[in-house]
């Protein structure tokens, strides 16, 4: 029987920087997180932005006891202490670390309690409004931007930032000035980690895939397979009951026919007014 794997520490991966690239997978499901783990991923990811995201923690840490997996915050918390609030219960029920795209001040108060926070450059969806969805860091000025940006999260006390679609080259120098682990969402492989939903490596939904992702299956048409097989079942079951085919013998169960005339008697005398 194989040992369990060690459970990275926060600590494990910055020691692991600049020595190898980390995998990295966003997980929705315990089922996609016992595969993940039983494939020997070194990171994971999940939602705790909504409800139903916490209320799934607890089942996504029990799938995969054993692997390293960070919480994505909400969008929009109304403060530091409203992001220290969340990020604790996250951790109390089994997260390993928290993500949060919030402002420098809000992660450097997260990150004066201890809690080991992941912050976010590159193209951020929630600041889109301000950039469109492109890749960020063409050129000089934005490049240093970027930066500048990356230093004073780093300054914050962030142990990592998810890195978005920033060009390849422009990610590897900023990977190595900087001791954060850069986790590389469409940005190359000269950051810490590779980071991929599990909806882009599954191919489970039905639009385009993005330019940075790679999908190795295709669940979506997995799905449409399924739901004609249901589609098909329910016809012939409707089918069935019209026409007097289901039931069949086998799927009754019967009385004794000698107790059934007994219990006919029985309810007759009480019907008919007779004694038993």
């Amino acid at each position: 029987m194989l040992r369990p794997r060690k459970k990275y520490t926060v600590h494990d991966l910055q020691q692991l920087k600049g020595k190898r690239v980390l995998s990295h997978i966003h997980v929705k499901s315990p089922e996609e997180a016992a595969a993940a783990e039983e494939a020997g991923v070194d990171l994971m990811s999940c939602s705790f932005d909504s409800p139903e995201a916490q209320a799934r923690l607890p089942a996504l840490v029990a799938a995969a006891p054993h692997s390293f997996l960070s919480c994505a915050t909400p969008h929009g918390l109304a403060s530091p202490e409203e992001a220290i609030r969340v990020a604790f219960r996250a951790l109390e029920i089994g997260a390993s670390s928290v993500y949060c795209s919030a402002s420098p001040l809000t992660i450097e108060a997260m990150a004066r309690e201890r809690i080991p926070v992941v912050g976010h450059l590159g193209l951020v969806p929630r600041h889109v409004t301000w950039t469109g969805y492109r890749a960020i860091g063409r050129t000089v000025e934005e490049a240093t931007q970027l930066f500048h940006r990356m230093k004073e999260l780093e300054n914050a006390g962030a142990y990592a930032a998810e890195l978005e679609v920033v060009p390849h080259n422009l990610a590897r120098f900023l990977s190595s000035h900087t001791k954060m682990l850069l986790m590389s969402l469409g940005s190359g492989p000269g950051c810490d980690t590779q980071f991929l939903f599990s909806d882009d490596i599954l191919g489970d939904y039905e639009e385009r895939p993005p330019r940075h992702a790679k999908a190795y299956r295709n669940f979506a048409a997995e799905h449409r397979r399924l739901q004609q097989e249901r589609l098909a079942a329910f016809r012939e079951y409707i089918a069935d009951v019209q026409e007097g085919r289901f039931p069949e013998h086998g799927h009754l169960v019967e009385m004794e026919g000698p107790l059934l005339d007994e219990l006919v008697r029985a309810i007759g005398g009480v019907g008919s007014g007779e004694k038993g």
